[in-house]
């Protein structure tokens, strides 16, 4: 999640939930596979929300390697922090994706998941990115383009007003096109790019696009002129396709694999 925004426990709380159904698990593994992390390497996790991911990397890397994960939310990491309070090889600090606490060329891998779309300083934000990672190593970008949103709804128009009230809860949230070129300006060489999707062609407490719901209702009102009303209506929409078995969502994350050349990188 933005290392630039502030949660509060209860919805920290339910973030921690929509990160524990199938659809961000199966994203974690996609993340985990593109990354092919090795023991003994050292990773930054920028952003790392309540700590799902850096505590996998945890495992991953073993007890010679080392996580740091960072995020700017006290609530998101005391999650992680009770989350990875096992794993001697994960650190969970305060850290700004603008700003990073380390030294030049410190990290094999750095990863950042849900974050940059988040940011209203990209530029500097992957400038750090960079900075930190050594020459040779990899860094992994994955975020959501809100264009491919596909939720089925009898009244187009007003899904229409939600989900542009709802875009306005990141900087960017047309962020992925932009990304490789990005990257390569910087002087990474962009080796993977894959699409990651969310899709629920059922309605289920335990699926992405339930919890998305609860998040937008709370978000969306006094927002482009929609009201409580507007929004419990739109919530009951999706409620009642399900019951009909008509509900339908899809949305893509876009993932981004990376290497900072060495002069021995192929491109």
């Amino acid at each position: 999640m933005s290392t630039g925004t502030q949660f509060d426990e209860e919805t920290s709380r339910r973030i921690e939930a929509v990160y524990q159904t199938p659809d961000v698990i199966a994203q974690r593994r996609d993340v985990l596979r593109a990354l092919a992390l090795r023991p003994g390497e050292r990773v930054l996790d920028i952003g790392s929300g309540p700590g799902f991911l850096a505590s996998e990397m945890g495992a991953a890397v073993g007890p010679s390697g080392r996580v740091y994960a960072i995020d700017s939310s006290e609530s998101m990491l005391a999650l992680a922090r009770a989350r990875c309070a096992g794993q001697p090889a994960v650190e969970v600090h305060p850290g700004d994706a603008t700003r990073l606490p380390f030294p030049e060329n410190h990290f094999d891998v750095a990863v950042s998941t849900q974050v940059y779309e988040y940011l209203g300083d990209i530029t500097t934000a992957l400038a750090e990115l960079h900075r930190v990672v050594r020459p040779g190593g990899r860094a992994l970008v994955l975020d959501t383009d809100w264009d491919s949103i596909v939720w089925h709804t009898t009244d187009r128009a007003r899904m229409g007003r939600v989900l542009e009230a709802w875009s306005e809860h990141c900087a960017d949230p047309h962020l992925p096109p932009t990304l490789s070129r990005r990257l390569s300006r910087l002087g990474f060489l962009v080796q993977h790019r894959e699409v990651v999707p969310l899709f629920n062609p059922a309605y289920d407490a335990n699926t992405y696009s339930y919890g998305l719901m609860h998040h937008i209702v709370g978000f969306v009102v006094g927002r482009r002129g929609l009201t409580q009303e507007d929004a419990a209506a739109w919530a009951a929409d999706l409620r009642a396709l399900g019951e009909t078995g008509s509900y339908f969502f899809s949305l893509n994350r876009y993932l981004f694999l990376a290497v900072r050349p060495d002069g021995r990188t192929a491109g």
